[in-house]
């Protein structure tokens, strides 16, 4: 069995957890963690597919690690100061879109509502998976929830649509 080490000890894991500290926002972490990876999410969506797929499997690697570690230094089974999970949940909805408004908020809209009302399989990777792989999994299956339904919001008859006016 692991011994829980201080907080004091975990530096490190907990900048990345919280990401930057957003997470020990006193009210909504989840949300403004969302928020505050809308700017990552459109720089990357700036670079290729393959550098944005690099840095995506990068930020869940190492939001695994840091949401493993910060669980065990802050002794919860998901403490809500860990928001790299909704930063990377997040990302992984819009990264096969443009980075365009439209597109960053409706991901940023679905990816809330998926990650708050936990459909299956979110919530039953929530309940039943425990440690950096709880935490990042269910939010990594939000994302995908999210992505599937922004794909059919941006079908080319949509997207024609809201382009030319016919929804404005």
């Amino acid at each position: 069995m692991m011994t829980m080490p201080p907080p004091a000890k975990c530096p490190l894991a907990l900048f990345i957890a919280t990401f930057g500290g957003v997470g020990r926002l006193p009210k909504a972490p989840g949300t403004f963690g969302t928020l505050a990876a809308i700017p990552l999410a459109w720089l990357l969506g700036q670079t290729s597919a393959m550098v944005y797929g690099v840095a995506l499997t990068g930020l869940i690697l190492l939001g695994w690690w840091a949401a493993d570690r910060a669980a065990l230094c802050l002794g919860s089974k998901d403490p809500g100061a860990v928001v790299i999970d909704e930063v990377a949940g997040y990302c992984l909805t819009v990264c096969w879109f443009p980075p365009e408004a439209a597109t960053l908020l409706a991901g940023f809209v679905l990816f809330r509502l998926f990650d708050i009302f936990k459909p299956w399989p979110v919530g039953w990777l929530d309940r039943n998976l425990s440690g950096g792989t709880g935490i990042m999994m269910d939010d990594l299956a939000a994302g995908l929830w999210s992505a599937a339904l922004l794909a059919l919001w941006l079908t080319p008859a949509l997207t024609h649509a809201f382009r030319t006016g016919v929804f404005q």
